[in-house]
């Protein structure tokens, strides 16, 4: 369970991540930079992990690489705009979120599943007799 403390630093850190990747350093991301969907900060508020929404990215590994390569400057960058919130910038750790490509897989395998339709009005209004339940016969002499 995060603490309010916690939960206030990840806030903060997603927004200026956000900031630091449009606005301070666009020329190391070609084409569109990475999305932050998430902050996770460790109680000691040492270490913040980064997940990083890359839907639209052409090839997520190099662009993964790239964020990797870069994560002094990154952290360079993000210490100019919270160094007067925060005593000390967190160590970041960069991950693929991959919670929306699990969704978009969740939605193909709900959208293949075969469901029979519900009954209608004229299955609705049938006599009881056509809707009662057939009792399993246990034996084959067994007669109604």
């Amino acid at each position: 369970m995060e603490s309010k403390r916690q939960q206030k630093v990840a806030s903060l850190l997603q927004q200026e991540l956000a900031a630091v990747f449009q606005r301070d350093l666009p020329h190391l991301f070609p084409g569109l930079p990475p999305g932050i969907s998430l902050v996770r900060v460790s109680p000691d508020l040492g270490v913040a992990r980064v997940y990083l929404s890359l839907l639209l990215a052409r090839d997520v590994e190099a662009q993964q690489t790239l964020v990797e390569d870069n994560v002094k400057v990154i952290r360079q960058a993000l210490a100019k705009r919270v160094g007067k919130q925060l005593r000390i910038v967190p160590d970041l750790q960069f991950f693929i979120d991959d919670s929306a490509a699990y969704a978009a897989h969740m939605d193909k395998v709900f959208g293949d599943l075969h469901i029979p339709p519900a009954p209608t009005e004229d299955d609705a209004q049938a006599g009881p007799e056509d809707n009662k339940p057939q009792r399993p016969k246990l034996f084959a002499d067994e007669d109604e």
